[in-house]
């Protein structure tokens, strides 16, 4: 099995620069995409959990189910694999200090519920996606350097059935486990949002609802005992805030908040309205019915007539009684609670569910949006004059989702067109660069999900728009010999040319280039270099000195830099007597410096000896 280190590259694809943390199950390593040019968060399983095939398994599902989820306070996926014994997940890298860090600085209320509302807002979508995240905890939250909270790690997060748990066992944080977490029961999205509660309290206060000296000892504390009042412990705590919190931290889950919407709407309230506490409905009782008392008839009337009087006051007040017999009853809210929990609460209370009709909408799958009749006061079935009466059933209108659809293909096209393309198909969407070398700068690379998948209506569609081809740099190539400067060129993916001209520096050596050093210029321009071939040889060039006079010629040489060799040659033509009747090399020759140059000087030629005549005697 490879073993991932600074330096190291997982799948032919990140090069992993350096550590950004490591946690109970896995390496978060900030890694560079070498074929999207970006940096990412690349988590990768510790090798213990490598001979357990069930949990490797379980880490590639649910790296699955979190690809899914497109939102912007939801660490989006971009890729998960497997590479050699290594089982990675590469996520967009958020750079920002944690929750966690935050809080341990200090949060003003204000800031405090600001935040707690983006995890939520995340929390949400997760949910109405069918993912339970199980482990929501401010070291789980980053925060960027605009101040948007995104929600990471769900590494065991559940979706549909139960994922990563060890028989026996539960995984999270003690701190910030759900009472029925703690106990091993079921985990559903309301569990979440207990999570939640506290990340919101821990901002407020500084510190959890509870601790121990034992994982133990906290969750006991998390299913038995009732935390402190936040305001109790920090005073700028609002009554209003306070309630919000206290009912996120119910034990009992049908007490809590049953959506994030639910709970965002509690914060959002308490903001507005920081005074107001939670009321307590009061009831009246009915007053008695007082039955008046017959007056008294004359007893000297006859019998008959006394019997029939009784009797007609009787039944009048029995007529009375029924005719104005409060037949009014008091219909539970279930509205905004999951569809199980709605129909136990009206069974509780007597009512009988009617009519359930399912509706596409943002809502969570199974939230009740609608009841008929609507909360409150509402009249009982009654028959035969009100002696014969029932609690009306209950109509509901629930929630079946979002629903999906498929993304629309808009690739190739520019990014306003696409953006409104994938809004009116019910996709919010987010934008970001890339570069490209083959699609025109503003025009849409591809997209993510891609094109024809089928996602959630309101889920978050990523498009890469192209910014043109990556520019590369010209390097320094001047002062570089030939070989090595050729070689800088084509690895920044540009055409060399090269010339040649004579200098004084050492031949091979790059003289001049063009474009300069640091030019950014797009793959595959050409780059001009001019190389030395080394200093001009030096010559001599052999002057015509024919004609001239021996000691003119001499130094015409000599100035000319070679050396004279002179000769003598007879002539018996009295003007060349003197003067050079010829030279070699001959003139214009160009020769090495101080090389011999003969030239030759006429003379007189020797006059013939008369001969002696004989004179007679």
């Amino acid at each position: 099995m490879a073993e991932v280190t600074e330096g190291s590259i997982v799948d032919k694809r990140y090069r992993v620069l350096r550590r950004l943390g490591s946690g109970g199950m896995a390496d978060v390593w900030l890694a560079e995409d070498t074929h999207l040019q970006r940096q990412v968060a690349l988590k990768v399983l510790h090798s213990r959990y490598l001979q357990d095939q069930q949990f490797v398994e379980r880490f590639q599902r649910e790296a699955e189910h979190a690809a899914g989820l497109q939102h912007p306070n939801i660490v989006a996926v971009f890729d998960r694999g497997q590479d050699d014994g290594v089982n990675y997940i590469a996520m967009r890298y958020v750079e920002g200090p944690t929750l966690k860090e935050l809080i341990e600085r200090g949060l003003t209320p204000e800031q405090a519920v600001a935040l707690v509302r983006q995890v939520l807002e995340g929390a949400r979508f997760a949910h109405r996606n069918g993912i339970v995240h199980r482990d929501l905890k401010p070291q789980n939250v980053i925060v960027d350097q605009e101040g948007k909270a995104v929600v990471t790690d769900f590494g065991i997060a559940r979706a549909g059935v139960s994922e990563i748990t060890q028989t026996g066992s539960v995984m999270g944080t003690p701190q910030y486990l759900s009472p029925e977490q703690a106990q091993g029961f079921e985990v559903t999205p309301v569990s979440d949002l207990y999570s939640i509660g506290v990340i919101l309290y821990e901002a407020l206060c500084g510190r959890v609802p509870f601790e121990g000296e034992s994982a133990v000892a906290v969750a006991m504390k998390q299913v038995s005992e009732t935390p402190q009042r936040p305001s109790s412990i920090n005073p700028q705590v609002s009554p209003a805030l306070d309630a919000v919190v206290m009912r996120a931290l119910e034990k009992d889950p049908g007490q809590r908040f049953q959506s994030a919407d639910a709970f965002i709407a509690a914060l959002d309230q308490a903001m507005r309205e920081p005074g107001a506490g939670r009321g307590t409905a009061a009831f009246a009782t009915v007053p008695p019915v007082v039955e008046e008392v017959p007056p008294e008839e004359d007893r000297k009337r006859n019998n008959w007539l006394w019997g029939l009087l009784v009797a007609a006051i009787v039944i009048g007040l029995l007529i009375g009684l029924l005719l104005t017999r409060d037949t009014s009853t008091d219909v539970p809210n279930v509205t905004g609670k999951q569809l199980e929990f709605a129909i136990s609460q009206l069974e509780r209370k007597g009512f009988d569910v009617g009519e359930e009709t399912f509706v596409e909408r943002q809502a969570p799958k199974n939230t009740v949006l609608e009841q008929d009749p609507l909360p409150g006061s509402a009249e009982e079935d009654c028959s035969f004059i009100a002696f014969f009466c029932s609690k009306p059933s209950v109509d509901l209108t629930v929630s079946a989702g979002p629903g999906s659809g498929e993304i629309p293909h808009v690739n190739g096209l520019a990014q306003a067109a696409a953006e409104q393309k994938l809004e009116k198909a019910g996709f919010e969407v987010a934008v970001e660069q890339v570069n490209s070398s083959s699609v025109e700068e503003g025009l849409v690379v591809f997209s993510e999900p891609r094109s024809g998948d089928s996602a959630t209506h309101g889920s978050t569609v990523t498009i890469f728009v192209s910014q043109g081809p990556k520019l590369a740099k010209v390097p320094v190539l001047v002062g570089t010999q030939r070989r090595v400067a050729v070689q800088q060129i084509r690895g920044r993916g540009l055409t060399p040319s090269v010339s040649e001209e004579e200098s004084s520096s050492p031949a091979g050596e790059v003289i001049s280039q063009s474009p300069s050093a640091g030019t950014e210029v797009e793959p595959g321009s050409t780059v001009s270099i001019v190389v030395s071939s080394g200093k001009k040889k030096e010559v001599a060039t052999v002057p015509n000195v024919i004609g001239r006079e021996r000691r003119e010629a001499v130094e015409a040489v000599r100035a000319a830099g070679l050396t004279p060799e002179v000769e003598e040659e007879e002539t018996e033509v009295q003007g060349q007597v003197g003067r050079v009747i010829d030279q070699f090399p001959p003139p214009g020759r160009e020769l090495e410096p101080g090389a011999t140059v003969t030239i030759t000087v006429g003379r007189p030629a020797a006059s013939e000896p008369e001969e002696e005549t004989e004179e007679g005697p």
